[in-house]
């Protein structure tokens, strides 16, 4: 079965909006990745300043493939070089998880 990687978040208040505008000019840099299944940006509602990046995977391998493929030169600058901004996170840890059990609708 699938995997899910989550990769969590700590962002400022004052940094939310900044984080929000760097995943939407990402948009389709990951849905073309071999072995890519689904992508969420979650935003915190209260209590927390976490957001939580959910992705999910067909396996390790295609996941591996991606981090240091396309992800690692995105974060690296990418192919133009140049100066990369100040990241908006203050924080980042990588859950891991096997997907043992799930549903849709019916």
């Amino acid at each position: 079965m699938s995997i899910v990687k989550i990769n969590v978040l700590t962002v400022p208040e004052e940094q939310r909006e900044t984080l929000e505008k760097r995943f939407a000019a990402r948009a389709g840099s990951v849905e073309g990745s071999d072995g890519f299944e689904w992508f969420e940006l979650l935003r915190p509602v209260e209590g927390t300043d976490t957001y939580l990046v959910y992705t999910r995977w067909r396996d390790e391998e295609s996941f591996q493939a991606w981090m240091e493929g396309s992800m690692k030169a995105s974060h690296q600058g990418g192919e133009g070089g140049g100066e990369r901004p100040r990241p908006a996170a203050s924080g980042s840890t990588l859950w891991s998880f096997e997907v043992v059990q799930q549903a849709a609708p019916k």
